[in-house]
C-alpha cells in the first residue's frame, strides 16, 4: 500500500500544476482578443476613409460594396432591370433567311480610300448587304453606287473618348431600323476585306457567336485604368480590353442599344483625369466588359479583324504598297492563332488563343488593318489570289 501511495503521489502534482499555466493561457488569450476589437474599428474606418476619398457618400457605399463578389453582393434596382430586360433579349431565337443581310458599318474621317477593293467583294451580292457609313469628322465622303444605302452624320468624333463608342451605336441604332439586317460588322477607312463575300457570309451568318474582342489585361493600360467610381456596377475582376472591330449578331446589337446602366459609367468615368493618372479609353473597355459581364459565352474573346502589334506603338502597323505581298496576305487569311498584347512589362506579354468557328478550329480573320491608300491597286490586283471560298 505504501508503495502504491508513492506511485500517485507524482500525477497530482502533474495535475496542480496545469492549472497556472490554464490560468495564463486564457489570459493571453482574453488579452489578444481586447486587443484586436480595439484596433479593428479603426483600422475599419481609415479603410474607408481612404476608398471613398473624393466619392459621395452614396458613391463610398458604392465603392466598398464593389468590392464584394458578385455571387456575395446584392444588385442594385438599377442592375436588376437592366439584366432582366438583357436576358429576355437574348432569349430571342435568331432569324435566317433569304433576306438576311450583314450590315457594314464603316466609321471613317473622311473619305474611303479602298472603295475599288470593296466594290469588288460586293459585286453581285446586292441583297445581302446594307452599307451604313459614319463620317467621325465634317467632311465630304465620296460615296460608289455600293456605297450609297446611308451616310449618318453627328458631331465630331474624337479617339479614345466616349464620342467613339456614341458612333459605333449610332451607326447600330440606323442598321437596326432594317429588320433584314442580321449581323453588324464595324469597319475603317483602312480595312480591306481578306476572302470572298460568300465566305464572310457564311462564316458571320452560321456562326455561333459574335466576334467581339475581350480579354483580361492586368497592366497599367488594362485593369489598372479601372476607376473606382464605376463600383460596384462594374467590378474591378471583370474589366476587360480589346479592339473596337466587332461583328455582332443582331440580340448582341439590341442589348447594346438597351444598355444605359453600364453606359453611362463609362460615359461618366472612363475618361482622362478621373482618378490620378488613369488614361481609360472608353472603346477599348466599354464593349469587352459589357459582354464579359452579361454574356461571356455569346462573344468569340478575339476579333476577326486582323491588326499587327509588333511595333509596340499606341497604334498599329500600316501597310504601304511596298510592303503589300501575295505570301503577307496569305499568311494573314491563313492565321489560326489570335494574339493580344498586354501591357505588363516594356514590352508587353503576349496571349495566344486558337481561334474556333462552331468548335472547329479555322482561320481567324476576315478582314485586316491598317492599310495605307497608296496599297488599294495593289490589293485590287491580288484580291482574287489570296481569298478562300470555303469556310
Amino acid at each position: 500500500m505504501g508503495e502504491t501511495q508513492n506511485l500517485h503521489l507524482p500525477l497530482r502534482n502533474r495535475s496542480s500544476l496545469k492549472k497556472p499555466l490554464l490560468i495564463v493561457l486564457l489570459v493571453c488569450i482574453t488579452s489578444v482578443l481586447l486587443v484586436c476589437t480595439y484596433m479593428y474599428p479603426q483600422y475599419n474606418s481609415i479603410s474607408k476613409s481612404s476608398a471613398c476619398k473624393g466619392l459621395s457618400s452614396r458613391g463610398c457605399e458604392a465603392a466598398l460594396s464593389g468590392w464584394l463578389p458578385v455571387h456575395v453582393r446584392k444588385f442594385t434596382d438599377e442592375e436588376v432591370a437592366a439584366r432582366v430586360v438583357i436576358k429576355d433579349i437574348l432569349r430571342t431565337p435568331p432569324v435566317l433567311n433569304s433576306k438576311s443581310k450583314i450590315a457594314f458599318l464603316f466609321l471613317t474621317p473622311g473619305t474611303l480610300p479602298f472603295e475599288k477593293l470593296w466594290d469588288k467583294f460586293f459585286q453581285g451580292q446586292e441583297g445581302r448587304f446594307s452599307i451604313y457609313i459614319h463620317p467621325s469628322k465634317l467632311r465630304p465622303v465620296h460615296i460608289s453606287r455600293h456605297f450609297s444605302d446611308r451616310e449618318i452624320h453627328s458631331d465630331q468624333v474624337t479617339w479614345g473618348r466616349i464620342s467613339m463608342v456614341d458612333a459605333e451605336r449610332r451607326l447600330l441604332a440606323n442598321a437596326l431600323e432594317d429588320p433584314d439586317n442580321q449581323h453588324f460588322v464595324l469597319l475603317s477607312e483602312s480595312c480591306v476585306p481578306l476572302h470572298t463575300f460568300d465566305y464572310t457570309y457564311r462564316y458571320l451568318m452560321h456562326g455561333n457567336v459574335s466576334f467581339i474582342d475581350s480579354f483580361e489585361d492586368p497592366g497599367p493600360h488594362g485593369t489598372g485604368r479601372h476607376m473606382d467610381h464605376m463600383l460596384p456596377e462594374i467590378p474591378r475582376e471583370d474589366f476587360r480590353k480589346g479592339a473596337q472591330w466587332f461583328t455582332m449578331k443582331r440580340q448582341h446589337a439590341l442589348i447594346v442599344m438597351a444598355d444605359g446602366l453600364y453606359y453611362s459609367k463609362f460615359r461618366e468615368y472612363c475618361r482622362p483625369g478621373v482618378e490620378a493618372n488613369k488614361n481609360c479609353i472608353a472603346d477599348e473597355h466599354y464593349l469587352p466588359t459589357f459582354f464579359h459581364m452579361l454574356d461571356p459565352g455569346g462573344i468569340s474573346n478575339w476579333s476577326v479583324t486582323y491588326v499587327d502589334w509588333s511595333e509596340r506603338r499606341w497604334h498599329p502597323k500600316t501597310y504601304k504598297a511596298r510592303e503589300v505581298s501575295l505570301k503577307l496576305l496569305r499568311n494573314i487569311t491563313s492565321d489560326d492563332m489570335s494574339v493580344h498584347v498586354t501591357s505588363v512589362g516594356k514590352r508587353g506579354e503576349e496571349l495566344h488563343w486558337p481561334c474556333t468557328w462552331n468548335g472547329i478550329r479555322r482561320p481567324c480573320y476576315l478582314f485586316a488593318r491598317k492599310f495605307h491608300s497608296d496599297s488599294v491597286y495593289k490589293l485590287v490586283r491580288l484580291f482574287p489570289n489570296y481569298t478562300s471560298t470555303e469556310v
